[in-house]
């Protein structure tokens, strides 16, 4: 009682008397119009109704004639007789157009049953598709109530007399259902209604003292005694969804709710009830108050038609009277059209209307009742823009009363819709940091926060010095869990000088680079930097050293070049780490890690020379810059030891087979130090033979000059000159020497006498008998060449004599043919036979079987074929320029090379005329005869 008098009382709905729609002359059925009647005036119903119900679009009624009426929304009013007498009861089904009534169509107790198909027609009036009797005994007893589901396959009918019978099955058809009794008892039955959960039907049944359930979807029907307290007609009903399909009974003390196996809440309404229901989640209750004359529970009924009653309109979700009003007689309660209809024994119809949710909400903001508002949204389903809006209006109320700890309460819930600017600057003017903590730990918390608030609430945290809050916040479990900008975190700690916070977040959150720029330039744990590096995964190990190598190398220089060694070569993270150790070694570009050790040359020599040992196959850059580091370290080194060391060193790395490819910067290297021995053999390598005369001229190593050209002279002869001019400038002694080199030069005929007497004559030194010698083998060897000469001159000469008379004789003396054998075959020649100049005689018969070609004798053509192609190969290489010089060049004979070329054609043009067109006439004698002189002349050689 004391929870039901502290419900506060609000209009959410507007009353008003229905209305006749314009143009109708508002006369109730049976009654003559108003003459002259054009003002809408109240819609009246038929006198004597005595049951309602609603459904389909339509108001349904029935009377005491017998009659059913439909008010649809049209509020055109049309009705039929059902029954002879009286209708006593109405149920009119939600999801089908079927009504079921109870009437009497005779005097007595005898109510009849009757399901009308209200689509289908009969006559002009609704098709009666069933009539069985109500009372299923002999006994006669009163309906009291009746309920059909939904689903058309149950029916229940509730009697005075304690019992409910239930029809199963098709209740439009009479073979298909079966009637049977499911309930007997010694109170008159008050309420039914049928609760589907699922594939399970229930019937609750409510009698004036008891209320109590079955299932009637099974078989036996097993039944459930809910409660000892009954209620009066009319005084039930069954919740929609938003409570459960709970079964409601109005008791005088309370209000009770049910469900199939249990009691649910009540609530303390007081009053005498006389009508229960439900209607879109609120609670409808008509009641007399105690203070009037008492009425039979049971017959309520047929009261006075003068009596007061009170309907109140109940939201139990929330907790308040949405409505409540006194009238006059009610007769029913019903709801149609998203509207409830109250009918009044004077036959009007009184609307219920229910005020728009924005209006209802407006009516609460206005007595700052927010906690009721929110409720009300919430039930009322609003959406989540609507709600932050009232939270919003919530939290600055309480802002402006100063309850700034509700206050935040209620912009936290407004996050997500509302923008957090406008919260931040009232607690940022206010000065209220630690409600602007909470707002921000949860505006993370739900990942809405953008890199400023992150800022902000790490800085209220450091404010407040707050250690613990902060550690929570940043020390989340797991990276799903973390619901801010880590980078600006790290940030803002660092500023605020909270390191190890900052070192914290950057770990677990694989910020190295950030890990990295604390440790190396706020804290200075250059070693603590280095072992986070050793244990990062290969390219971000890789990419930090070149970042940050330089300030390790200066502070910790044997520990990083360790470190770097394994980078460079077979690199796998420390156990520690987060990379995977199993995965195959990774190593970076050595060379790339050179300029780290710019000022620390002993590292440097170190690591370089583990590359070079450790992986053979290093960039070309790491032994270069080895070389140029061994060539600095012998110049500078003073100790002659040492140097000898260092020498031998640069010397191997120079052996190595390593600068082939560099050959001129190693060369420009050895240059630059100095290094006379590496630059010797750089020469010697690169075959640059006339560098290493020339160095050895400039320092004057006769012996080495000698050395060079017999070491070198084959590949290239022109040296032997070069000592040979540069002994001969020389005006000390030098005749040993010009000895060797003149008898090498006699001895490869590498220059002519002339041009050695003519060299030689610069040198004041040098006199006659240093190339006496020279001389005599030289005229000696010309003079045996001049008789050669002159002995194969007169041979050719001879030789060209016997060959010109050949000619003549072929051109003035005729040629006798006397072969008397075949040449192919050795048989004795017959006619017809061929005979060629050169002599040979040939069967026609095996001529045309042998021979390639008409014009040539078969015997001769290999041989022909041979100096044709002689002279073939001579045309071809006539041009060759190139060859001819070098061959000049390279020969010790050049007289013989030019002999050679010039016997070949090459500075004289021939015709050669071979097989010419058969269009053109024969080749003239001359021609002919050139090319049978020289293949003769070529057989006989």
């Amino acid at each position: 009682m004391a929870a039901y008098l502290q419900w506060r009382r609000f209009v959410f709905f507007d009353k008003e008397l229905v209305k006749e729609p314009l143009g109708n002359d508002g006369a109730a059925p049976g009654t003559a119009p108003a003459s002259g009647s054009t003002v809408s005036k109240f819609l009246c119903l038929p006198p004597g109704i005595t049951v309602c119900d609603s459904g389909r679009g339509s108001l349904v009624f029935g009377d005491m004639e017998g009659q059913i009426w439909f008010l649809p929304r049209s509020l055109q009013l049309t009705g039929f007789q059902a029954y002879k007498l009286r209708v006593t009861h109405l149920y009119q089904l939600k999801q089908h157009n079927i009504l079921a009534s109870v009437g009497e169509d005779e005097e007595g107790i005898n109510p009849l049953v009757k399901i009308w198909n209200l689509e289908k027609r009969d006559g002009g009036n609704p098709l009666c598709t069933r009539i069985f009797p109500a009372i299923p005994g002999t006994e006669p007893t009163v309906v009291s109530c009746l309920t059909v589901h939904e689903n058309l396959n149950f029916m229940a009918i509730g009697f005075t007399d304690g019992s409910v019978t239930l029809n199963k099955g098709d209740i439009t058809r009479d073979r298909h259902s079966k009637t049977q009794i499911l309930h007997k008892g010694n109170y008159p039955v008050t309420g039914l209604a049928f609760r589907q959960a699922g594939k399970t039907t229930h019937l609750f049944v409510v009698t004036t003292e008891n209320v109590q359930s079955y299932i009637v979807s099974g078989k036996d029907y097993p039944r459930v005694e809910l409660d000892t307290h009954g209620c009066g007609l009319r005084c039930s009903a069954l919740s929609d969804p938003s409570q459960d399909l709970q079964f409601i009974v109005a008791g005088d003390e309370c209000v009770y709710l049910y469900q199939p196996d249990e009691r649910g809440p009540c609530f303390a309404f007081e009053g005498h009830k006389l009508i229960a229901h439900w209607f879109r989640g609120y609670l409808v209750i008509v009641s007399r108050d105690r203070k009037v004359s008492p009425k039979s529970e049971f017959t309520s009924r047929d009261s006075q038609s003068s009596d007061k009653q009170i309907l109140n309109i109940y939201d139990l979700c929330n907790k308040f009277i949405a409505y409540s009003a006194v009238f006059e007689d009610i007769v029913d309660v019903l709801a149609e059209w998203g509207s409830l209809y109250v009918l009044t024994r004077d036959g009007r119809v009184h609307a219920l209307q229910e005020k728009d949710t924005q209006t209802k909400l407006e009516m609460l903001f206005k007595k700052n009742l927010f906690e009721m508002a929110i409720n009300l949204a919430k039930s009322q389903h609003l959406d989540s823009d609507g709600l932050a809006q009232i939270f919003m209006q919530y939290g600055d109320h309480l802002y402006s009363k100063g309850n700034h700890d509700g206050a935040v309460q209620q912009y936290i819930r407004t996050i997500g819709k509302l923008e957090p600017s406008y919260v931040i600057r009232k607690f940022l003017d206010a000065q209220r940091i630690h409600n602007l903590t909470a707002y921000l730990q949860t505006l993370h918390r739900q990942s809405l926060a953008n890199a400023d608030h992150t800022t902000l609430l790490l800085n209220c945290y450091t404010k407040l010095k707050d250690s613990s809050k902060l550690e929570e916040f940043i020390k989340t479990k797991s990276e799903s869990e973390v619901h801010f900008d880590v980078e600006t975190a790290i940030k803002v700690l660092r500023q605020a000088g909270y390191y190890s916070h900052a070192l914290y977040l950057a770990e677990n959150h694989a910020h190295h680079e950030w890990y990295l720029k604390i440790q190396l330039e706020d804290i200075k744990n250059y070693q603590e930097a280095l072992r986070y590096i050793g244990k990062l995964p290969f390219e971000q190990a890789e990419s930090n050293m070149k970042r940050y190598g330089k300030i390790l190398m200066h502070h910790i220089p044997e520990q990083t070049t360790h470190l770097l060694k394994g980078l460079c070569t077979d690199y796998r993270p420390s156990p520690e780490g987060r990379g995977d150790r199993d995965a195959p070694g990774c190593r970076a570009n050595s060379e790339e890690f050179i300029p780290i050790f710019a000022n620390n040359p002993r590292e440097l020599k170190a690591f370089l020379e583990h590359m070079s040992e450790v992986q053979p196959d290093s960039p070309q850059g790491i032994y270069d810059t080895l070389l140029e580091l061994r060539l600095q370290n012998w110049a500078h080194e003073k100790d002659p030891q040492i140097k000898e060391k260092l020498h031998a060193e640069a010397i191997s790395l120079l052996k190595s087979g390593r600068f082939c490819d560099v050959f001129d910067k190693a060369l420009v290297l050895c240059q630059m130090h100095d290094f006379q021995d590496g630059v010797l053999y750089l020469y010697e390598q690169g075959k640059l033979f006339q560098q290493i005369m020339h160095y050895h001229m400039q320092h004057e190593q006769y012996r080495q000059v000698i050395a060079v050209c017999e070491r070198h002279g084959e590949q290239d002869p022109s040296l032997w000159e070069q000592a040979l001019s540069y002994f001969a400038r020389k005006e000390e002694d030098c005749k040993e020497y010009v000895a060797a080199v003149l008898k090498h030069i006699e001895s490869k005929n590498l220059m002519p006498p002339l041009l050695v007497v003519q060299t030689l004559a610069h040198n004041s030194t040098a006199t006659l008998s240093v190339i006496r010698d020279y001389l005599v083998q030289k005229l000696q060897k010309q003079s045996q060449q001049i008789a050669q000469d002159e002995l194969r001159v007169r041979r050719y000469r001879e030789e060209t004599t016997r060959i010109r008379q050949e000619i003549q004789e072929l051109k003035a003396s005729p040629k006798i043919f006397q072969k008397t054998k075949c040449s192919i075959c050795n048989s004795a020649l017959e006619l017809p036979s061929v005979h060629f100049l050169c002599g040979h005689s040939f069967h026609q018969h095996c001529f045309e079987s042998y021979s390639e070609s008409d014009a040539d004798c078969p015997t001769c053509l290999p041989e022909n074929r041979k100096v044709m192609d002689m002279i073939r190969a001579q045309e071809q290489k006539r041009d060759l320029h190139d060859q001819f010089q070098h061959q000049l060049k390279c020969s010790n004979d050049s007289f013989s090379v030019i002999a050679d070329y010039f016997g070949r054609g090459v500075f004289n043009k021939l015709t050669l005329l071979t097989d010419p067109p058969t269009a053109r006439l024969t080749p003239s004698l001359e021609a002919g005869l050139q090319r049978d002189l020289l293949m003769h002349s070529k057989r006989g050689t």
